[in-house]
């Protein structure tokens, strides 16, 4: 059980945590402005900014106090003795379902030796001779242009194995990826050192709300947060007007920068990974 003088201090602290993510892109928002960078953390993940700033204590925590009682307002908790806590009835057939497919991919990936040696080349391919006005950040300047982007692509070869990344390859690069790669074969495909599938771990988090902690959610935000950012830097676009100096793949020292840090964030994923597995297992428990 936690009281309210301690539950309340865990959800200051994850609201200040995540507003300082939030906060700013709701303010871009109402001013019209986008950023290639971290728009896409709210954007191509679905939860919504208010939601991640919300906390939860994840099931069996008993949350003491009359302030408690505004939980109930939210779905998925009930009254209990001494307080308010997570509604384990409303884990349903279909949650249980979407946490077990959840789960059989974490554990897939999990089992993997990670693979360091892609490069980054997919946001490479998702421009690779496509029309300038048809791409993606057509408002950012291409660092080597046009012909040069596509000479990248031609000269190293490209080895994505992530099918949420691959669908959005141009048609032209498509047959240059070694692996097709599609939703069904993801379970067998995904593997602990694609970035993607690291950012997708807070997918997985929210997607568990409200039967996980807060500050889980919270970390695997933080760390989609962080890898985006080498996605981008070591992408074809010129992001050095905001801040982000590239990371230049397309040289042999570029490659080992991203290497490097692409094995730092397989290191920094394992262990949410782990706890996210552990909390799947649990959460099936209910089921039986």
């Amino acid at each position: 059980m936690l009281d309210e003088e301690s539950w309340r201090a865990r959800e200051r602290a994850h609201a200040e945590r995540m507003r300082r993510w939030t906060l700013p892109y709701q303010q871009r928002r109402s001013r019209g402005e986008k950023h290639p960078v971290l728009d896409f953390l709210f954007q191509y993940y679905s939860f919504r900014p208010s939601h991640l700033q919300r906390w939860g204590p994840g099931p069996g925590v008993v949350l003491g106090g009359p302030g408690a009682r505004k939980f109930l307002d939210r779905p998925g908790y009930r009254e209990a003795d001494g307080g308010v806590v997570v509604d384990e009835s409303a884990f349903t057939d279909k949650r249980a379902r979407t946490v077990s497919s959840i789960l059989s991919l974490l554990e897939a990936t999990a089992s993997r030796r990670p693979r360091l040696n892609c490069f980054g080349l997919h946001e490479w391919a998702m421009v690779y001779r496509r029309p300038v006005a048809a791409i993606r950040h057509a408002q950012l300047p291409l660092r080597l242009g046009p012909t040069g982007t596509d000479a990248v692509v031609e000269s190293l070869d490209i080895r994505c194995g992530h099918y949420d990344a691959f669908r959005f390859f141009t048609d032209a690069a498509r047959p240059r990826n070694r692996l097709q790669p599609t939703r069904a074969a993801q379970p067998e495909l995904e593997q602990p050192g694609c970035l993607h599938a690291n950012m997708d771990l807070y997918r997985a988090a929210y997607k568990l709300d409200p039967f996980v902690p807060a500050e889980l959610v919270g970390d695997c935000f933080e760390l989609a947060a962080d890898i985006r950012e080498l996605d981008m830097r070591a992408s074809p676009y010129d992001l050095a007007a905001l801040g982000y100096p590239p990371v230049a793949i397309e040289t042999a020292h570029g490659r080992a920068e991203y290497a490097r840090a692409q094995a730092e964030f397989t290191r920094r994923a394992a262990p949410l990974r782990a706890r996210l597995i552990s909390h799947c297992r649990l959460l099936l428990t209910l089921r039986k």
